[in-house]
Formats: structure tokens, C-alpha cells, sequence
């Protein structure tokens, strides 16, 4: 079965079709800068272009940087607030499947990546504008958890460690794997995973700070997909027709 999944994030919406059996995009991707500011219909416009670029008229699932409930946007964090409340099916028409963007990269994940078969509870990671999470056990989804949010030393944590964060302070590879380390930490705390996976923008870059952090027993890999992942997992929940 063949989707099109399109991944709408702080700084660009990213879609492509996906074979939804192999988890591989059949077509190369196209990424469009998120309109600034990113209200509901100048985002809605952007999803409608790569609609439109890949002539797609099949299933189409859509993510969404905040908690998506029965397809109803419930929180903004990275983008306009103007989204909170907005039914996802007046947006983006009826039928195109809405679900929080790190529950869709973990989903992937999941199913084609680093955490394909693993036991146990997995958390997923995504580092990029924001932070954004996502809970499993035995490869079932908890959803909407956004842990991004909780707090570091008086701050949200994505204010402290998202790859922005790294990017807005300057800080060096080495700075910011400490500050991730912590957050990491704070998370195994919490939660006992079996294994952490780090995901979005940055992770086709692991290699220059995930060999900086140790959470001593608990694995910590990069994601397979890299930031591929929400497009396969948008894509998967099309397929499925309502929120993987």
C-alpha cells in the first residue's frame, strides 16, 4: 500500500509518497520552508503544494507538532496558537488521518528502525525545533506524551537542549551533548526504558554528539530513518485511516 505522508514542523513541512509495507519513500521527498507566521491556513496552503507537487488523489496523513486528540489540535508550542482547536479535518479535508509528529517518527521507528522487535519500554526521542517524545511498550503507543516539556533546571527542556537550542546559543558539539546527556538522564529516571532512540533533524549528525553521552546500562542509538521517520509513520497512519 502506497501513502503520502507529510510532516509539518517549526521550520519546513516535509511529504513524500511512502510504500507503507517497506516503510521506503517511492518518490524523493519535497520540503517547503513552514510559513511565517504559521497560521492554520498558510500551513493548510503548504500541505495543499505538496499535494499538488505529488498529483496525489490516495490516503494522506498529516503530523502535527502538538497533542492531536480524535483530530483535534490541542496544543501549539512551535507554531501559531491559532491551531489549538482546530479540527483537523476542516484544515486538511476528510479522510486525511492527523496525529502528533513524534508519535508518527515513532511509529516508524517501530516498525522499520531502531526499535523494530525491541521489548520492553522504548522511548523516542526527536530533537529539532522542539523536543518532541514518543512512549512504547511492547511496540504499543502511549500518545501525546511530550516530554519535551518537562523541566531542566527551571526551563522546559527544549528550551535548554532542542537542536534550536544548540543552534540560538552557539553552543559547541560537546556543550550540547552535556546539556542532552542531562535531559537523558532525567528521562531513564522517570521512565526505566529499555532503550532511548534519538530522532529528528540532527540525527543524521549522531555521530558527532551521541558518542558524548552515557546513560550507563540504558542504550541510547540514533534512529534509522533519520528525519524521514514522520513522513513513513504520517503515511502509515493514512493507511489505517485515524492516529497510528
Amino acid at each position: 500500500m502506497e501513502a503520502l505522508g507529510i510532516d509539518i514542523g517549526g521550520s519546513g513541512v516535509k511529504g513524500a509518497p511512502v510504500n507503507t509495507e517497506t516503510g521506503e519513500l517511492t518518490r524523493e521527498r519535497l520540503r517547503i520552508p513552514t510559513p511565517q507566521p504559521s497560521s492554520p491556513a498558510a500551513v493548510a496552503d503548504t500541505v495543499r503544494q505538496i499535494v499538488r507537487h505529488f498529483s496525489w488523489t490516495g490516503p494522506i496523513g498529516v503530523t502535527f507538532p502538538g497533542v492531536v486528540l480524535d483530530g483535534v489540535i490541542r496544543t501549539a508550542a512551535n507554531v501559531d496558537r491559532s491551531w489549538i482547536g482546530v479540527k483537523g479535518a476542516d484544515l486538511f479535508g476528510e479522510g486525511v488521518a492527523v496525529l502528533n509528529d513524534a508519535d508518527a517518527a515513532g511509529v516508524a521507528e517501530v516498525a522499520f528502525g531502531a526499535g523494530r522487535g525491541q521489548a520492553g519500554v522504548v522511548l523516542m526521542l526527536t530533537f529539532g525545533t522542539g523536543i518532541g517524545s514518543a512512549l512504547f511498550l511492547d511496540g504499543r503507543l502511549v500518545p501525546n506524551t511530550e516530554f519535551g516539556h518537562v523541566e531542566i533546571r527551571g526551563k522546559e527542556a527544549e528550551h535548554r537542549a532542542s537542536d534550536h537550542a544548540r543552534e540560538a546559543h552557539d553552543l559547541s558539539w560537546e556543550e550540547w551533548a552535556e546539556r542532552v546527556e542531562e535531559y537523558l538522564r532525567h528521562m531513564r529516571d522517570l521512565l526505566s526504558p529499555s532503550l532511548v532512540i534519538v530522532g529528528g533533524g540532527v540525527s543524521k549528525k549522531a555521530d558527532r554528539f551521541l558518542p558524548l553521552v552515557n546513560l550507563g546500562d540504558t542504550p541510547v542509538v540514533p534512529a534509522e530513518l533519520l528525519n524521514q521517520a514522520g513522513i513513513v509513520g504520517a503515511a502509515m497512519a493514512a493507511v489505517r485511516g485515524r492516529a497510528v
